[in-house]
């Protein structure tokens, strides 16, 4: 039986991913997906233009799946957890996938605007779903339910890998951006 839609573009997903877990985004190619998932290149070019935009939207099907929101009661262990789940992540075999990504920004300009396109919000959902909660408990003010507020916190981690070039953030760090950036930033009240 012939696979179509959904199926199909899942079972392409579920190729892309395998590939990338295996040779990282460099050893990603139209070809070995194909293959792997069963289907022809055709197939995959109606769904994603490029390499690039199968790449990315395969990446995002592995963070998917591993994407948790705490709901602790309290802004400030939901944070730190959230940043200990990233830094997990960032410092995994996945994050050497992202990194890979990154690492081809220079030789694939459209890999860049894929990432615009499709990763650009930095998980604003996500924050904006923990700092909404912690509004409504009276933990952070309204204002701070702003998309680039939000996401400051995971930024500063990411920064961390980028600028400084570590394979995992120190704890100290991860609460050093909770307690003396983000909390003062977005809560109602000092702790």
């Amino acid at each position: 039986m012939r696979r179509r839609g959904a199926v199909l573009e899942d079972a392409i997903l579920r190729a892309a991913a395998d590939e990338l877990a295996e040779s990282g985004y460099p050893g990603l190619t139209m070809d070995r997906v194909a293959k792997r998932a069963g289907t022809n290149k055709n197939a995959i070019y109606r769904r994603w233009p490029n390499r690039a935009a199968l790449g990315i939207a395969a990446y995002r099907q592995l963070m998917q799946d591993r994407t948790v929101i705490p709901d602790t009661g309290d802004l400030r262990t939901d944070v730190l957890e959230t940043l200990r789940n990233a830094n997990r992540h960032l410092s995994s075999p996945n994050g050497d996938i992202l990194r890979g990504l990154l690492a081809s920004l220079h030789t694939e300009p459209e890999l860049l605007t894929e990432l615009h396109e499709r990763m650009a919000d930095g998980g604003s959902e996500l924050w904006l779903t923990i700092l909404r909660r912690a509004v409504e408990r009276g933990q952070a003010r309204p204002e701070a339910l702003n998309p680039r507020v939000a996401t400051v916190a995971v930024v500063l981690l990411r920064n961390e890998y980028v600028t400084r070039g570590v394979t995992e953030v120190a704890d100290e760090v991860i609460v050093e951006i909770v307690d003396d950036v983000y909390l003062p930033l977005v809560s109602s009240s000092t702790r």
